[in-house]
Parts: C-alpha cells; structure tokens; sequence
C-alpha cells in the first residue's frame, strides 16, 4: 500500500523540481499536460501523424511532456537543419531506451548505443571497414544473382497468370542479400526460413517500436512492464535472436567451413577480434558481434524491403508513372536481357520514383530519438540536457512550404531538383543527417535502385481484377504498408520480340 504512494509522491517531486529549474528559459510550446502522463496519450497508433497535427498548432518546434521525459519534435527542414547540423554534437547522443539495450547487448552496437568514445570507434569500424563504398561493390555479383533469382520467381508466376504477393517477395529478397553479406549464408534452405524469419523479425520490430513504460515513467514503469509482460517478450525475442548468432559466428569458427569468394561482415568483425591487441582501442567480442548483426539483421532486412513496397506501391496506382518508367529502363537496357549496376546511375528518372517514395514514406518517420547533451537553444527556445528530440521527417516530406501538392507523388518534382537523401538536403531526411546518419544507406539504396529497375524492365504490373490498393500503414520502429501487396505480372515482349515471332509463326504455317 505505502510503496506505491511513496513511489509517486518521488515522481511528483522530481517532475516539480525539472518544472522549476526549466521555468527559468524559454521553452518551445506545447499542448496542455495530464499529470504523470504528460502528453503519452496524444501519441495514439500512429505517432508520426499525431505529431504532424499538433505541430500544426503549436509550431515547428513542440515540446511534448512524454510521462517523466520532456521530448522535442521537430517538424521542419529549417528546425532540422539547426538540430541536425549546427546543434549536431548537442544533441547526438540516444536515450537509454530498455529494448534496444537488450537487443543490443548493453549498447555494444552503433545505431542505439549512446555518444561517446566507443560510438566514435565503432562508427570508424562500420565506415571503412563494414559500409565503404570499396565494400557496397565487392558485392555487386550478390545483388544480382539474387535479383535474378527474384525474376525468376516472378516469371513463373506470370506464365502461370498467378498474382505475386510482393511483400513477401521483397522481405525474402533482402533477406538473401542479408543472409550472404553479412552471414555468408545462403537464406533459403537455412535453419531459419522465410516465414520464422519474418516472425523473428518482426517480433523485434515490435519490440523496439513499442510502448515500454519503464522507458517513460523510470521510477514505477518497470512494475507496469513486468504485470503486462513486457519483459517476458523481450526476454524471449532476444534469445531468438542471440542462439542464431551464436549458430553464424559458430559456423564461422567450424576449420572446416567452405570460405566464400568474398569476406562477409562476420569474417571481417571475427578477424578484427582475432588481430586485435591489448593497445586496440576496442576490445572486441562475440557480444560486440551480436550487437553489429542484430543492427544489420534488422535494418539490412526491414527498411529496404519496406521501401521496395511503396514504391511499387504507388506505381501501381499511378500507371502513367510506371510507363514512363518503363521506357526509360528499357531504352536504357535495349536487348541486354537484365538491368546491371553499372546502367543504375543512367536511370534517371528511376531515382527520381526513389527519391519520391523516401519522400512519402521514409521508413523511420521519427528517426531514431536523439538525446541533448548540453544546454543550446533552438530559435528562440531553450533547450536542456537529457531532453529527447524527435525529427518527423514524414512532416517535413508532407510540407507544402516546400513541396507543391504533397500528397501527390509526383516523382517529376526532382527533376533538376539538387535534393537528395544524403544528410545534406534537409528537406529530404529519410536516413537522418549529421553524425548518426544511416552508415548502411549506400548499400541499401544499391539493391533498391536495381531490384525495382529489373522489375520494371522484365514485367508490366496490374492490379488484381477490380483491385484497389489498402494504404493503411502499420508503426513498428518503421511504418510499413499494413495489408500485403499483391500484383498481377505480365512478362514483357518487345516489339522486336513480337515481330520475330509473328514472322516465326508465318513461316511455320507457310
């Protein structure tokens, strides 16, 4: 009876303590607060829209009271821009948040693990030695034997006139890319298949996009997480998670193991452990090599494909763009029979449908949360240590100060339009910016370019007959699209091909 009353009354007075000292700046505005809450029921389902309609009100710099947390949201490229560039190593830190330091082995990894020395090295580890450009094309033959294999799937359907369910197609396709770049593995076939590893997958997506009340309420959330069985699931995904890890860098460690043409990223993190000496800055361990994979597990696997979705997504109701699409690509291609790395950089107009679909439906639509870790101001605001701050980069991409008629996807908005995703156009932030931006965005976008242009190059796509398409989105750490996508291919003839084959059939009859 008197442990959670006294456990309340502490809340109350460390809340009344941060108002006090906080009261002597400026802070951003914000919507009226309930107590303990503070403003955790205006979130709803979909955070990144609820977000965007109080930022309506209240500006592009809104502080939410998020139970004991004061969190910032940003909805703004200009705000962003101050955030993520000039106030950069203010606020680069991340929260101590429960799930990721579980998942990530107590933050051995680089997406989640705080600021500080060991980031800094981990990051240098990941540029050179993980995510180089050196790296994104050793793996070029990878991306398109798998590719191949896709299309072939995908012709087998079309000549059977079966619908394709291309949701599954894309998560097994990044997941075979993932599988034999990071694990050296081959996906199909392995201890792990299609439907265990999307149940492991997004078991963990859950966990991480999840309401954890410890991470919101530090002195009595725990108690809530424990009754809900909160930390009974996260318990179990981790385990998942650790004992197929564990079975790679096993299997890796087996003297009798195959070696492959190509180091795989587990190659290369056991070979780092196994040169490292005592002056190494980094100590490195089988942990440290858990928290590395489960970062590319789940990111490699996830974003990518969920990307790939919309994309096609919004092809499929918008034909004219599709065409258009189309003709490039093949014009490009000719008779080649394939699309290759080296004809990406040509498509232009495909990199556009790219750029417009990270627009519209950037996979993380709040980013990772930063954490500040000194006092700085953002405007005319006051902003303090320990204040989480959320970039809606999904707002940004649905600004009408900067895009015309954003709801529409129109992919011809970037034509002889500079911005990219890069980090350094912050009306376009579907990686992030500054000193945690994505370091696998160029090995992700390699396979994304290539995929959807050799789908569009070997298939017409329709809707099923009298379909529409369910754009209801579904939040986990990314937004995904809710319901499946499924297609209707149809093998692509040229008009070469046609003529050749009217000309064959007439000699035939003749």
């Amino acid at each position: 009876m008197w442990l959670p009353l006294l456990l309340l009354l502490s809340l109350l007075l460390l809340i009344i303590k941060k108002i006090q000292i906080r009261k002597k700046g400026k802070l951003p505005p914000g919507p009226p607060k309930l107590p303990i809450l503070g403003n955790l029921h205006q979130l709803g389902a979909l955070p990144h829209r609820s977000t965007w309609k109080l930022s309506k009100k209240h500006g592009p710099i809104m502080l939410l009271q998020l139970g004991a947390i004061p969190t910032i949201i940003v909805s703004s490229a200009e705000t962003a821009r101050e955030v993520l560039k000039t106030h950069d190593l203010d606020c680069c830190s991340r929260p101590p948040l429960a799930v990721p330091k579980r998942l990530s082995y107590n933050f051995l990894d680089i997406g989640f693990v705080p600021y500080g020395y060991y980031w800094r090295e981990m990051r240098k580890i990941c540029v050179t030695e993980l995510f180089s450009m050196k790296r994104v094309q050793s793996f070029q033959s990878v991306r398109e034997d798998e590719v191949t294999f896709l299309i072939n799937s995908i012709s087998e359907s079309a000549n059977s006139g079966s619908l394709v369910n291309l949701s599954k197609e894309f998560f097994s396709l990044h997941a075979s890319i993932t599988f034999r770049i990071a694990f050296g593995k081959i996906f199909q076939g392995s201890e792990l298949d299609n439907d265990k590893l999307q149940k492991v997958v997004n078991e963990a997506k859950s966990m991480l996009g999840a309401f954890c009340a410890s991470d919101f309420l530090p002195y009595f959330g725990w108690m809530i997480d424990w009754l809900t069985g909160f930390h009974r699931r996260l318990e179990s995904s981790f385990n998942e998670l650790d004992d197929f890890f564990q079975k790679v860098i096993d299997d890796h460690l087996n003297s009798g193991r195959t070696m492959q043409e190509h180091e795989d990223i587990v190659d290369v993190l056991l070979r780092m452990e196994r040169d490292q000496t005592e002056n190494s800055a980094i100590q490195i361990t089988k942990d440290h090599i858990k928290a590395i994979l489960m970062d590319i597990f789940l990111a490699g696997i996830d974003t990518g494909a969920l990307t790939m979705i919309w994309a096609m997504t919004e092809l499929a109701r918008k034909p004219t763009v599709m065409k258009k699409a189309q003709y490039e690509i093949r014009r490009c291609v000719g008779k080649k029979g394939k699309v290759t790395d080296n004809d990406v950089n040509q498509l232009l107009y495909l990199q556009m449908i790219i750029k417009e679909t990270l627009r519209l439906h950037p996979p993380a639509v709040l980013l990772l949360p930063r954490e500040t870790v000194s006092q700085f101001k953002i405007g005319d605001y006051d902003v303090y240590p320990k204040t989480r701050i959320a970039v809606n980069v999904w707002a940004i991409g649905r600004d009408p100060d900067i895009w015309k008629n954003p709801e529409e996807f129109l992919p011809e908005r970037f034509n002889n339009n500079p911005i990219d995703f890069k980090g350094q156009h912050f009306e376009l932030l579907p990686f992030g910016a500054g000193r945690r931006i994505c370091p696998g965005m160029n090995m992700g976008t390699a396979l994304i370019e290539l995929a959807l242009a050799n789908l569009l190059y070997h298939f017409d796509w329709k809707l099923p007959s009298g379909g529409e398409i369910d754009m209801e989105e579904e939040v986990t750490i990314t937004v995904g699209k809710k319901s499946a996508l499924n297609l209707m291919p149809i093998n692509y003839i040229s008009e070469d091909d046609k003529i050749q084959g009217v000309a064959a059939i007439q000699i035939g009859n003749f």
